[in-house]
């Protein structure tokens, strides 16, 4: 099964994506986990590139091209090889990002995001794709005062986020079955109980139950 979680800035999605991946090993799910971009040595390679703030010159189409060009190497490296023994793929990010951020938020042609993605993913969906949901003044308050690393992808104007945010909501639309939104604008552990009781219930649906 593969599982991804996605979000906006300040939504508390990789403390979210930790908390879950250690439950689920503490449950004795056999799990694979990485992140986009990176999870491979490529991946992490292209990840520098993209986040280094250095490069305020990149447009937004070699943006998109170094994210695909990440994630076709781990779903060939990672993911694939994962699913294919039956094992659980739990991600930070995956190809949702692109078109929220890309498409949505550069406002680059959907279309041909698309046709990229499905090029270097193969057509690989995930299964369930859950999205922590955070109000944009509060995600960027919490991204300013968290103590986090800022890298080129924060420094975006608030109405840029507000674009990302109209097109997680049209992905969620588009597509209900996949989807399940959670309120992140409340305490972590209020969260972690939502995003655990939601995995564990699909996981047991699918037949991964202990």
């Amino acid at each position: 099964m593969f599982i991804t979680i996605e979000g906006s800035d300040g939504s508390g999605k990789s403390t979210q994506f930790e908390l879950l991946a250690e439950y689920l090993r503490k449950e004795g799910y056999d799990l694979v986990t990485t992140r986009e971009p990176g999870g491979t040595n490529i991946g992490e390679q292209v990840r520098e590139c993209l986040h280094d703030v250095r490069n305020e010159r990149m447009t937004a189409e070699a943006e998109v091209l170094l994210y695909s060009a990440s994630r076709a190497q781990l779903v060939e490296e990672i993911i694939g090889p994962a699913l294919a023994a039956n094992r659980i793929v739990l991600s930070d990010r995956y190809y949702d990002s692109t078109l929220a951020y890309q498409g949505y938020g550069r406002q680059l042609d959907l279309d041909a995001l698309v046709n990229i993605t499905k090029f270097a993913t193969g057509g690989l969906k995930p299964d369930l794709t859950l999205l922590l949901e955070v109000d944009i003044i509060i995600g960027l308050s919490r991204r300013e005062s968290g103590g986090v690393e800022i890298n080129r992808m924060d420094l975006q104007a608030t109405a840029f986020y507000k674009r990302v945010k109209r097109g997680y909501q049209t992905l969620v639309a588009a597509d209900p079955d996949r989807w399940v939104v959670i309120d992140a604008n409340r305490s972590t552990d209020m969260v972690q109980d939502d995003v655990r009781r939601l995995v564990e219930e699909r996981l047991h649906e699918e037949g991964y139950g202990n």
